[in-house]
């Protein structure tokens, strides 16, 4: 048996390195998850999701993987999330050709843990913005494009 003195060192040092240890990785307030499809038209995607300008998913849909659900982990210490969604989608149009879409959006989330929020095109695939269908306050969609999907030239 440890002498009382000594157990409690041990305790308070591995209580120190708990604590130092998770002070090196950012606290996680929660999750949501984002649903993205294929249209019928939409021949493949490949988008970006950004939330608060970090890299949150990549999302490819085509012909053998036309959905997919990705789960996204939110910092803690903020109830409202920027985000952004890049990519591109190409569509097969009524005449049968292709076509390639540039999309970008985005906009603000309100308190989006727990949330599933659909990742959605307008305007013959060139807009694309996230929507709750439970609750529409949720999103606020900002006008415009957002600069984070800016490619930068050289």
């Amino acid at each position: 048996m440890m002498p009382q003195s000594r157990s409690w060192k041990i305790l308070i040092f591995l209580g120190a390195g708990a604590v130092l240890a998770s002070a090196s990785r950012p606290a996680l307030a929660g999750t949501f998850t984002v649903v993205d499809g294929r249209a019928d038209n939409e021949i493949s995607e490949i988008s970006r999701l950004y939330v608060d300008e970090q890299l949150a998913a990549t999302i490819r849909l085509d012909a053998s993987a036309p959905q997919r659900a990705v789960h996204v982990e939110t910092a803690a210490g903020r109830i409202n999330h920027t985000y952004a969604l890049c990519g591109e989608i190409t569509i097969r149009t009524p005449d049968g050709r292709t076509e390639t879409h540039e999309v970008n959006g985005g906009g603000i989330l309100h308190h989006p843990e727990g949330r599933t929020l659909n990742a959605l095109g307008t305007r013959n695939f060139t807009e694309f913005y996230l929507a709750d269908p439970d609750d529409p306050s949720v999103v606020e969609r900002q006008p415009g494009r957002s600069e984070i999907c800016s490619v930068p030239t050289s």
